[in-house]
């Protein structure tokens, strides 16, 4: 289905990323969320979205509704948190999305080309073990008195920004 935004895009010139981003998941119970983050990866031309330690079966059709045409464009691998650590491409820097005593503000941190973002469950956020293994933690500043994103809006926000500071920003 072509529509205004598709034919909008391909009209522009934007130069190409220097690498796909990795994008993980700790624990996500909602099935519309997995389908967010899908359509998101999709959304910056990442191909695969890493479930981990994933102990909750979701429906397939729930993602899919949600994840729309990127259904088909991104792969979901379901795997362990070590499995996933162990894959990591060489010269990618794990980054935990996550509001810790040490993150970072997402808006002053420079991200290398090659990065892994790891976003932890919609409840309980991400474990310290898990964060301890990460390059470092960012968090997304929020200046209202909602203190707290949805797992996909705080993903949309640090990938977006990790394309600025590719495309934009050199």
């Amino acid at each position: 289905m072509e529509t205004n935004s598709v034919a909008f895009f391909r009209s522009q010139n934007y130069p190409e990323l220097p690498a796909k981003p990795l994008v993980a998941a700790w624990r996500v119970k909602n099935p519309q969320n997995v389908g967010s983050l899908v359509r998101l990866v999709d959304n910056v031309g990442g191909d695969t979205l890493y479930l981990l330690d994933d102990d909750n079966p979701k429906r397939e059709s729930s993602i899919k509704k949600t994840a729309g045409l990127s259904f088909k464009n991104v792969r979901l691998i379901v795997t362990s948190s070590d499995e996933f650590f162990h894959s990591i491409p060489d010269g990618y820097a794990v980054f935990a999305v996550e509001t810790d005593q040490n993150s970072e503000n997402l808006f002053t941190t420079q991200f290398p080309d090659k990065v892994a973002f790891l976003l932890g469950s919609e409840m309980h956020g991400l474990s310290p073990d898990l964060i301890a293994r990460c390059e470092q933690s960012i968090h997304i500043p929020m200046t209202g008195s909602c203190k707290s994103m949805n797992i996909s809006h705080a993903l949309s926000v640090v990938l977006f920004e990790w394309v600025r500071q590719q495309l934009f920003c050199k």
